[in-house]
């Protein structure tokens, strides 16, 4: 039997020809079907691994030459209804997140700059 997981991959621009102060993280959701949590991992980390690269040398970022890096599968949920193939509604994932204020809720929403503090306690960190 397969079931479906959210895995979360970590990939980060790395600038080819000068330091940097600053990386750009994209976390991206991938869904992932796979009969145990082990089993999805390692598709999710190959998944990620093949994210990687610069577009055979044409990648750029902020015009600089640069290449997607993948850090590595930040967290694996195992979806609602995980034995069922994924539809309209289901949720597939979760981020816990705390903010100081109702004020900055609503900045969140429009997509505005506010100061997030991610509380989750689960991590493949380890593996």
């Amino acid at each position: 039997m397969n079931n479906w997981y959210a895995a979360h991959l970590i990939l980060y621009v790395k600038l080819k020809d000068q330091p940097q102060q600053s990386y750009t993280i994209w976390e991206n959701i991938v869904l992932v079907k796979a009969p145990t949590e082990e089993e999805a991992f390692a598709k999710a980390a190959r998944r990620g691994r093949e994210e990687e690269g610069d577009d055979d040398g044409s990648f750029r970022w902020g015009g600089k030459p640069a290449r997607w890096v993948f850090a590595g599968v930040r967290k694996l949920t195992l979806c609602e209804d995980s034995e069922r193939r994924p539809g309209d509604g289901t949720e597939v994932s979760y981020l816990e997140l705390e903010v100081d204020s109702e004020q900055a809720v609503s900045k969140l929403v429009r997509g505005e700059s506010v100061s997030v503090k991610y509380r989750e306690e689960f991590s493949h960190a380890e593996r």
